[in-house]
C-alpha cells in the first residue's frame, strides 16, 4: 500500500513537471528585480505623481504621463514628516530648488493722481488806491507774464495828489533840513499805495507828477486769473492779475486704505503721463494729507515735480510708482511660495526629504518674495516641481498633512454617526503607529459627504492625523469601506 502511494506521487510530480516544460515557455518571464547600490533604500513601489492610486512594482516610464515614476519608500520617517524624493527622481523629473538669501529689495506702490498748481507758486497783484484802469497791458487769462512786467496802468487822483505832496516836501528837505521827516513820511506814504521805488526814482528824477501809476507782476508764470478790464473802476484790495509760477507742480494722488501704512514723507516717486511717451518726471512725496476719504476709502498724498518746460499741465491725468529706499531683506523666488487661499507655504529641502513651511511673505519685486517669518537664510526651497512633493493626494491637502501632523491609518466598525456636528463614533482595531489600543472613541471628520454616506455597523479603514486639533479632537481625513469585518 505504501509503495502504491508513493507510486502516484512521483506520477503526479512528472505530470506537473512535463505541463510545467510544455506551456511554461508560452508565458514571459517576470521581470528581475531592481539591483539596489550598497547603502541604497528600497523602494516600497513607485507611482505617477498624477496619478497616486495606481502602484508599480518596478521603475520606469509612466504609462499616463511623459515623465519617469517616482519611488515610495517603506522606510520613511513619519516622525520628521514631508515626503522623500531620491536624488535621482529630482533630477529625472527636473525639480528645481533655490536659497533663501539676503537681497536688497524696494517696495513699490503704484497710484494715480492728477496734475495741480503748485499753491505756493501763485502770487497776486493788488490794487491799493480808487482808481480806473487807463490801459490793460495783459488781456487774457493763461497769457505768460514775466517778473516785473507791467499788467495796467491805473490812473488816482490819490495817487496824483500823494506824488505832489511827496515832491513839495522833497524841495523844503532839500532848502531846510528841518523839513527832511516830512520829506520822508511822504514817500512812506507813496509806497504803502503800492508805488515802486524804481518808479519813486523816476519821480524824483523827472520832478514832475505821473498822471498814471503801472500795476508790475510780482512774478513769472501766467496769468490765471483776470479780475478787471480797460476802462474799469478798481478799489484797494480789489483781486486784480492772479498769476501762477508753473516751473514746480503738485501731483496728487489717492491711495488705498489697506495700502496708506507705506506712505513716508520722502518717498521716490516716478510720474507718467499718457501724452508724453517715454518721459519720466521725477519727484519727492512732501505731504500726506490728514483726512481719508470716507466714500472711496482713499488717502491723499501730494508730489512736488519740477515742470521744465511746463509740459506737465494741471488737471492732467498721471500715473505714479513710489518707491521706498533700498533695504535688505530675506527673499525667496516667487514662484517657490504657494498661496493655499489661507496661508502662505514653502517647500523646503533638507538632502533628499521635503517638508512643507508656512511663511509670513512681505513685498514681491523682480520676481523675489520677502519672507518675513518661518524660513531661514540659507535653506533650500523648491522653486518648481512643487506637485511632485505629493505622493497620495492633491497638493493643498497633502500641505496641509506635513503641517498639521503624521497621517496614521486604521481600522474600525461605526458605532455612532452625527452628521450635523460633523462626528462619528468608531470602535477601532489597535493603531500601532499611534500606540492605540482597541478602544471606542469619537473623531471629527474632514469629509462630509462620506461621513453623510455611513451607517451604524459599517467597517470603514480611515486615516487620521496624529496631532490632536485645539479642542483634544482628532480629525479623520479619509474613509473607505473595509471588507475584512
Amino acid at each position: 500500500m505504501k509503495r502504491a502511494i508513493l507510486f502516484v506521487a512521483a506520477v503526479v510530480l512528472a505530470g506537473a513537471g512535463f505541463l510545467a516544460g510544455r506551456y511554461g515557455t508560452h508565458r514571459e518571464a517576470a521581470p528581475p528585480a531592481p539591483q539596489l547600490q550598497q547603502g541604497e533604500r528600497k523602494p516600497l513601489y513607485w507611482h505617477d505623481p498624477m496619478v497616486p492610486q495606481q502602484k508599480f512594482d518596478k521603475p520606469g516610464k509612466s504609462p499616463f504621463m511623459d515623465m519617469q515614476l517616482v519611488p515610495v519608500y517603506a522606510d520613511d520617517k513619519g516622525e520628521q514628516g514631508g515626503v522623500t524624493v531620491s536624488s535621482r527622481a529630482q533630477q529625472n523629473l527636473g525639480m528645481r530648488t533655490a536659497p533663501a538669501e539676503i537681497t536688497e529689495i524696494r517696495q513699490e506702490l503704484p497710484a494715480v493722481g492728477a496734475v495741480q498748481t503748485d499753491e505756493r507758486r501763485m502770487a497776486r497783484a493788488e490794487v491799493r488806491v480808487t482808481g480806473w484802469v487807463e490801459k490793460l497791458r495783459v488781456r487774457a487769462v493763461n497769457d505768460p507774464v514775466r517778473a516785473g512786467q507791467v499788467l495796467a496802468d491805473i490812473y488816482s487822483p490819490d495817487l496824483v495828489s500823494a506824488q505832489e505832496e511827496y515832491l513839495l516836501a522833497r524841495r523844503m528837505a532839500q532848502a531846510n533840513a528841518a523839513d527832511e521827516p516830512l520829506a520822508r513820511a511822504g514817500r512812506r506814504r507813496l509806497e504803502s499805495l503800492g508805488v515802486s521805488g524804481a518808479e519813486i526814482g523816476k519821480l524824483e528824477t523827472s520832478g514832475a507828477a505821473s498822471r498814471t501809476m503801472p500795476i508790475l507782476a510780482p512774478i513769472s508764470g501766467i496769468l490765471s486769473e483776470l479780475g478787471v478790464r480797460e476802462g474799469a473802476m478798481v478799489q484797494p484790495g480789489m483781486a486784480a492779475f492772479t498769476l501762477t509760477d508753473l516751473s514746480s507742480v503738485w501731483i496728487v494722488v489717492e491711495v488705498p486704505e489697506a495700502q496708506a501704512a507705506m506712505l513716508r514723507i520722502g518717498l521716490r516717486a516716478q510720474t507718467r503721463v499718457q501724452t508724453l511717451p517715454g518721459r519720466t518726471f521725477e519727484g519727492r512725496l512732501d505731504y500726506i494729507y490728514p483726512e481719508l476719504n470716507a466714500q472711496a476709502r482713499t488717502v491723499k498724498a501730494r508730489i512736488t515735480l519740477a515742470n521744465p518746460g511746463m509740459a506737465l499741465r494741471p488737471g492732467m491725468f498721471v500715473e505714479v510708482v513710489l518707491v521706498s529706499a533700498a533695504r535688505k531683506a530675506l527673499t525667496v523666488p516667487t514662484e517657490a511660495v504657494i498661496q493655499t487661499g489661507t496661508r502662505s507655504v514653502v517647500i523646503v529641502m533638507d538632502g533628499e526629504r521635503f517638508r512643507a513651511a508656512t511663511v509670513k511673505t512681505g513685498v514681491e519685486r523682480d520676481g523675489r518674495t520677502e519672507i518675513l517669518g518661518g524660513l531661514n537664510a540659507g535653506e533650500r526651497v523648491v522653486a518648481s516641481g512643487q506637485f511632485l512633493i505629493d505622493s497620495e493626494a492633491s497638493l493643498r491637502s497633502a500641505l496641509s498633512r506635513f503641517e498639521g501632523g503624521e497621517i496614521h491609518k486604521g481600522k474600525g466598525i461605526v458605532t455612532g454617526v452625527d452628521v450635523g456636528k460633523g462626528r462619528v463614533e468608531l470602535d477601532h482595531e489597535p493603531i500601532p503607529s499611534l500606540k492605540w489600543p482597541r478602544m471606542t472613541m469619537e473623531f471629527v471628520v474632514g469629509d462630509k459627504a462620506a461621513l453623510a454616506r455611513l451607517k451604524k455597523g459599517d467597517a470603514i479603514e480611515f486615516e487620521l492625523r496624529g496631532e490632536a486639533d485645539k479642542d483634544g479632537d482628532h480629525r479623520i481625513e479619509k474613509i473607505t469601506p473595509w471588507s475584512g469585518k
